[in-house]
């Protein structure tokens, strides 16, 4: 299982990148193992205003619906539209093509209260 450097995760799995125009977000590869094969994501829509522990999106799989929560406050700037036709990319690659959408207005604060890699690897292998 990977746990990359450089993002910052959640106790609920899902993962954040910070980028220039403001942060990526994604569910981990715990997440999405523990999900089993995802067959359909409904994302928010471009402009919606998310607030940090809100719910993100819906994550579907062979198993179950499970909703997807907003790791940080911010807007909605981009969702990744190959999932509409290929959601299992989110298995295949969860921390790259599997990524779910993309935030502006980010706050710095709540992006360095979340867990580091080494944090998250301890939560999940216990």
């Amino acid at each position: 299982m990977e746990f990359p450097e450089g993002l910052r995760y959640t106790k609920d799995h899902e993962w954040v990148r910070v980028t220039e125009e403001g942060a990526v977000v994604g569910i981990t590869s715990f997440a999405q193992d523990e999900l089993g094969e995802i067959v359909y994501v409904d994302p928010p829509a471009v402009g919606t205003a998310l607030a940090q522990k809100g719910v993100l999106c819906v994550v579907e799989s062979t198993k179950a619906a499970s909703d997807v929560y907003a790791p940080i406050s911010g807007k909605v700037i981009e969702v990744n539209a190959r999932l509409a036709q290929e959601p299992s990319l989110i298995n295949s690659d969860p921390y790259g093509e599997g990524w779910l959408v993309k935030l502006s207005s980010v706050d710095e604060a709540q992006v360095s209260a979340l867990l580091s890699a080494a944090d998250y690897q301890a939560l999940v292998q216990k």
